[in-house]
């Protein structure tokens, strides 16, 4: 008998395992936040190799490498295919109890049938088969999506770029749904005048608007922002270490704006004021469309100053203050009645109680679970950090209005972690069932689950009305 990884994994009473095969795992999947590039899906692309399917892009797979010993080259530099695969095979061994020791197995298993560990001794012949299978039609990147039972697909743009990708999709083959979403994080980011000078240009240039002031700048958003309405995008995305809610002035922002144009390092304050300003603009925009807006909050990004590159793995959870911050801006928002849906991240759980607590302040009629507490994420889709979300929600919420999971990914192998989600959820809920801790109605709680694994978010977004377009 298979004792790792086997089909009761992570279900540890009947009742759990007739929620999770019953009821959880026949659900489409819905991912509606994640990092897949939109090119590759258009032009159904076929990996060469699994590394360039698998450790391509994948900060996680590379701190594991680092901590372990490796060489930056196997990481993120030249070496070979073959030796960046065989490094990571020699590290998954190590990652024992990490979630990429959970992840890597799940994945070798769900997509290419490989149910061998990995492992120094093993790398080669996996690496041969699997590379041979992503070279086939059956494992391009949307027969990939597909075997997954992936429905839709929201991935991660800035305002500037063209969504040429997500028209080709659209007018290609039925099926998959991909529809891009709002980040416009580097609009606010002042604190280094040169790099947004140069992409005020680039925003400038899409929008064929030159932007010289703040209100140039937002009517430059506005025309991205409907831009990126008329190719499906019903949610926005910011990935900013706190919310940003002081007072300001027009006039005060209009200076920070001159001072930054013209290369002036801005103040703490004056990061805090611009950031204030456009959050609270970019957040009207989104409630004048009906758009969801998600804030992913506490990463302290970037700390070590020799990385080869931004966003590469040298990340950890930060502690900012939040509670007192985020309360403001829903509130001014709220006040006017133009509170757009909202989900709340945050990477430290220390913030799980404030922000599960939060969201129901600026809950109301006629939207369930207006203002959501989002998924464990990044540092915590893991088994601790997902229980933990899941137990804050539930006991200072309603749980059975929850959106559900996400990858947060950059993988087209990454979607096991819905089906880690999922066996984790549904032995929460079966074992309070067993202990008599909720009743035994296994049809009223199959349709919690089906709900958070699918029905919930597909509503919440409105991404029924995506499929009518």
């Amino acid at each position: 008998m298979q004792t790792f990884l086997h089909n009761d994994f992570l279900l540890q009473s009947d009742a759990a395992r007739r929620l999770y095969h019953d009821h959880a795992a026949p659900m489409p999947i819905v991912d509606y936040h994640c990092h897949l590039p939109a090119e590759d899906i258009a032009n159904d692309r076929r990996f060469t190799n699994l590394t360039r399917a698998w450790l391509e892009g994948d900060h996680y797979k590379w701190r594991a490498m680092r901590i372990n010993g490796m060489e930056e080259s196997y990481c993120t530099g030249n070496v070979s295919d073959r030796e960046k695969f065989q490094a990571w095979a020699r590290t998954v061994p190590h990652t024992l109890m990490n979630p990429l020791y959970h992840w890597t197995h799940l994945e070798l298993r769900r997509y290419f049938g490989v149910d061998e560990l990995l492992n120094a001794q093993s790398a080669d012949a996996i690496y041969d088969a699997c590379s041979a299978l992503l070279q086939t039609e059956d494992f391009s990147c949307r027969n990939l999506l597909r075997r997954m039972n992936v429905r839709l697909v929201c991935t991660t743009n800035d305002p500037a770029e063209t969504l040429s990708a997500h028209e080709a999709i659209a007018g290609g083959p039925g099926g998959l749904i991909v529809v891009p979403g709002f980040r416009a994080d580097r609009a606010s980011a002042i604190q280094n005048p040169a790099v947004w000078r140069g992409y005020l240009q680039d925003l400038g240039t899409a929008a064929d608007i030159d932007i010289r002031s703040p209100d140039t700048l937002l009517e430059a958003l506005q025309q991205r922002h409907d831009y990126f309405a008329a190719h499906g995008c019903v949610v926005s995305d910011h990935g900013e270490e706190t919310l940003y809610a002081q007072q300001y002035a027009a006039s005060e922002v209009k200076a920070v704006f001159d001072r930054s144009m013209r290369g002036l390092v801005p103040t703490h304050a004056d990061v805090a004021l611009f950031k204030s300003w456009l959050l609270y603009e970019l957040a009207l925009m989104d409630h004048a469309k009906g758009w969801v807006q998600q804030f992913h909050l506490s990463a302290l990004r970037n700390t070590n100053s020799r990385a080869p590159a931004p966003d590469s793995g040298y990340d950890s959870i930060g502690d900012f203050a939040l509670a007192e911050r985020v309360a403001r801006f829903l509130d001014r928002l709220h006040s006017t009645g133009q509170l757009a849906k909202t989900i709340l991240y945050s990477v430290n759980p220390a913030h799980n109680e404030v922000l599960a607590s939060m969201c129901g302040n600026f809950s109301e009629h006629p939207v369930p679970g207006k203002i959501q507490f989002g998924t464990a994420w990044w540092f915590m889709d893991q088994i601790d950090g997902m229980v933990r979300q899941l137990t804050a929600l539930a006991n200072m919420g309603l749980i059975s209005r929850f959106v559900g999971m996400l990858t947060d990914s950059r993988s087209f192998l990454s979607f096991p972690r819905h089906e880690y989600f999922r066996r984790i959820l549904c032995d929460m809920i079966g074992g309070q069932m067993e202990r008599g801790e909720l009743p035994m109605d296994t049809d009223w709680m199959g349709k919690v689950v089906q709900d958070i694994c699918f029905t919930n978010a597909w509503t919440y977004f409105g991404f029924d009305r995506i499929r009518q377009r």
